[in-house]
């Protein structure tokens, strides 16, 4: 009824959803093995050609197999939850006469999101922030609650058709000078003259043929870069902060990075509303449903990822038709992690081998933050453990795997005492006007049951 007082707070207990909280467990200690490479590695050294880093076989074969599964697919299934998390919380708006203090606290709460997003760009210097996006992402997200399902995702298909054609029009012109220099190479070397802009074309050519061959160094641009990324690290936190802005800012600064970030977020987060509304997400589908669901979703996704990871280790200039299908493929894979996460929680023994990500599920803010500081100021800093630019893919992959294990052993430690993670706590506060509980009480015990002496 209109006028009438709706109660407002966390969604706590056992109105809480067990493969949402599980999903984003999976979801924030799964990012690490995309972050980790930025973190602990000199960047620019090898983004030209990921050889550069280290590539034996267990490098190759660990790069695949994230490229192919992982890579993306856990942003893009936060993403998917966080458009969940919006049908969640806005269930008590829904109608017409529903409280404007649900979009108060929903406006609210996700420019607070904003502001930490702000502190963990330029307060723990990490430049691969999501926080930021996200809130500016749920800004656009509440007018489109009640939008069918089906209007949901083919908004949420808006960015990967987007990528799709800016991928063909890439391909076509990367075709067009691949022809142009073979005319010019065949020109030149019949004696020919060549003009300024095509000697110029020639050599911008040639140098990105050069990043190809390790048998010659990087060039004098990519070599200045490199060694200011190294100084940068090793002179002392104030200039490892300043190098961290401006690399954020030479990124998102100019507000391309952020927008492009931005769209690819609120389309996939329209996505995770169509699939909350179709009961796809929360595990409101049989069975038989997820199993297909995951077996064709993988079959896509994985099948043009592998097309594409094979096209990165031919390492030559030749167009890719990845950059077509890179967008559907990353969302392909997610939808199929959504289906075989949901497959297994219907079962006792996919319940109880999920079970532990629940509690970084349910404190995944404080688990993110936590894990930027751990790694960025202590591990691979040189006033900690000092492990910067010292490891090839493959011990980044088990560097991460060791510190999701400290994260997922402590957030289960931790969720034993306390309603909520430390970020958590402090975000719900700040949102509601008042203080959250915050430490666990004990169960009160039963009538008919004893209670300890």
């Amino acid at each position: 009824m209109a006028g009438e007082a709706v109660e407002l707070g966390p969604v706590r207990g056992r109105a809480r959803i067990d493969v949402l909280d599980v999903m984003r467990g999976i979801a924030i200690l799964g990012i690490l093995y995309m972050n980790i490479p930025y973190m602990g590695t000199n960047v620019v050294s090898w983004m030209a050609d990921i050889r550069r880093l280290s590539w034996s076989g267990a490098d190759q074969a660990t790069w695949a197999t994230i490229a192919i599964i992982w890579d993306g697919t856990q942003r893009g299934l936060f993403e998917f939850l966080f458009g969940a998390g919006v049908m969640v919380f806005t269930a008590k708006a829904m109608r017409p006469d529903d409280p404007v203090a649900v979009a108060d606290l929903y406006y609210r709460r996700n420019l607070l999101l904003v502001a930490f997003g702000l502190i963990d760009i330029f307060v723990i210097a990490w430049i691969g922030d999501i926080l930021l996006a996200y809130g500016l992402s749920a800004l656009f997200l509440f007018p489109f609650r009640k939008a069918p399902a089906k209007a949901l995702l083919a908004m949420g298909m808006g960015f990967a058709a987007f990528v799709a054609v800016s991928g063909a029009i890439e391909y076509n012109e990367r075709t067009t000078t691949i022809h142009k220099v073979a005319a010019l190479e065949a020109t030149q070397a019949q004696g020919a003259k060549l003009n300024d802009a095509d000697k110029k074309t020639l050599s911008d050519w040639q140098e990105k043929r050069d990043a190809y061959d390790l048998s010659k160094p990087p060039s004098k641009k990519a070599q200045a870069m490199i060694d200011a990324e190294r100084k940068a690290h090793v002179a002392g936190p104030w200039v490892f902060l300043k190098n961290n802005w401006g690399v954020w800012n030479k990124v998102f600064g100019d507000g391309n990075g952020t927008f492009f970030t931005v769209l690819e977020a609120v389309c996939a987060m329209f996505i995770g509303m169509a699939l909350w509304k179709w009961g796809v997400i929360q595990g409101e589908r049989s069975t038989r449903f997820y199993a297909v669901t995951a077996i064709v979703a993988y079959a896509v996704g994985c099948g043009l990822r592998g097309w594409g990871a094979a096209e990165t280790f031919r390492f030559d200039m030749a167009p890719k038709a990845g950059w077509i299908t890179e967008e559907f493929a990353r969302l392909a894979v997610t939808l199929g992690h959504v289906a075989l996460f949901n497959l297994a929680m219907k079962t006792g023994a996919g319940r109880s081998l999920l079970a532990p990500f629940k509690a970084v599920g349910r404190m995944a803010f404080s688990i993110y933050v936590l894990t930027s500081v751990v790694t960025l100021w202590f591990i691979f800093a040189p006033w900690g453990l000092d492990l910067w630019d010292r490891f090839g893919w493959a011990q980044l992959a088990v560097a991460a795997s060791v510190i999701n294990v400290f994260m997922l052993v402590f957030a289960n430690v931790w969720m034993r005492f306390y309603v909520s993670g430390p970020l958590e706590w402090v975000w719900r506060s700040l949102a509601y006007g008042k203080r959250q509980p915050f430490v666990r009480r004990p169960v009160e015990p039963s009538v008919g049951t004893l209670a300890p002496a």
